[in-house]
């Protein structure tokens, strides 16, 4: 089981000590992403609050499971953290035979930001609207090409999920990397790709794609005139990007309350939240209880899916 991180403070003496020395943050992709990005806050700020060094690790490979695998097998004490975003939640339906137990293996701190999918055309294609997408899409069967940063990835489900709840055929395309997706449709390889908006943000702004709905519950602040997915007629659909802090399972409770308490408080300084705006994100940092019934919920909403579509990586 998770830790219960809302337990009050453990009176072990090693955890009141936390923390003792260098703390490394482990985000298992490469630099330069939305999970990256977020790291290197935190990093910053927890270095400045504690007056440890807290050092970002990345660890890419094997779609984000080796740095995940690294945490989970790291000393419960602290020192050693997990930055991961959505793909967390899918690699239990991915990947059969992981080497840890995504419910077992961790305690849950805090999620630290959500940000939204955008769905995303060239300005010249005579779509102006999801409707118009999704017409076309089912008058042409297979033929509307959606870019993805790779089979398995927060992309590719988005789009497969979209394909399942509008009753259309959608041909995967799989790219690189966000960036690459985004270029395809730029480059009319692709037609449509379900991208997470920080990778976008500046092209969108330049007009360089047009947005035709964003897919969590609400508007964005960032895209404050784009719809939601659900405004559009698709009232099941929604997918939520996101980044989160986790700690092996075992680490002290002091530890993790210690640590979500610290995230609560830096998310809410007009600072961050003026730094998670030029991501297109929504501060969060919300309690481990919370973050911990998240996480349960989506790996019961993705598995399912995933096995349904027969979404597989190599």
């Amino acid at each position: 089981m998770w830790v219960a991180a809302a337990l009050v403070f453990s009176p072990d003496a090693a955890a009141q000590k936390w923390p003792e020395k260098p703390v490394r943050i482990v985000t298992p992709f490469a630099p330069g992403g939305g999970t990256d990005v977020f790291a290197r806050i935190l990093a910053q700020r927890f270095s400045e609050v504690f007056g440890q060094q807290f050092i970002v690790d990345n660890r890419p490979g094997a779609g984000s499971t080796t740095g995940t695998e690294f945490v989970a097998r790291a000393p419960a004490d602290g020192h050693t953290l997990l930055m991961t975003s959505a793909s967390f939640t899918f690699n239990p339906g991915l990947y059969p035979k992981l080497r840890y137990d995504s419910l077992k293996d961790f305690a849950p701190v805090s999620q630290v930001v959500r940000v939204p999918h955008v769905i995303l055309v060239l300005p010249s294609l005579p779509v102006k609207n999801l409707q118009d997408l999704v017409r076309i899409a089912r008058n042409k069967p297979g033929e509307v090409f959606y870019a993805s940063s790779g089979p398995g990835s927060a992309l590719h489900l988005a789009g497969a999920l979209f394909a399942i709840q509008t009753n259309t055929q959608l041909t995967h395309v799989p790219y690189k990397g966000g960036p690459a997706a985004a270029t395809a449709v730029m480059s009319g390889e692709a037609t449509v790709s379900f991208s997470t908006i920080e990778t976008v943000l500046s092209l969108i702004r330049a007009k360089r794609l047009r947005p035709l709905a964003v897919s969590t519950r609400e508007r964005t602040p960032a895209l404050p005139q784009v719809p939601t997915v659900m405004e559009a007629g698709f009232k099941d659909y929604e997918v939520i990007g996101w980044f989160g802090l986790l700690a092996p399972a075992g680490t002290p409770p002091a530890v993790i309350e210690t640590l979500s308490t610290e995230i609560s408080r830096i998310m809410t300084t007009p600072a961050m939240r003026d730094r998670a705006a030029q991501e297109g994100a929504t501060p969060v940092g919300n309690r481990p209880l919370e973050f911990e019934r998240f996480l349960r919920a989506e790996i019961a909403k993705w598995t399912p899916i995933i096995h349904q579509t027969g979404i597989k990586v190599e």
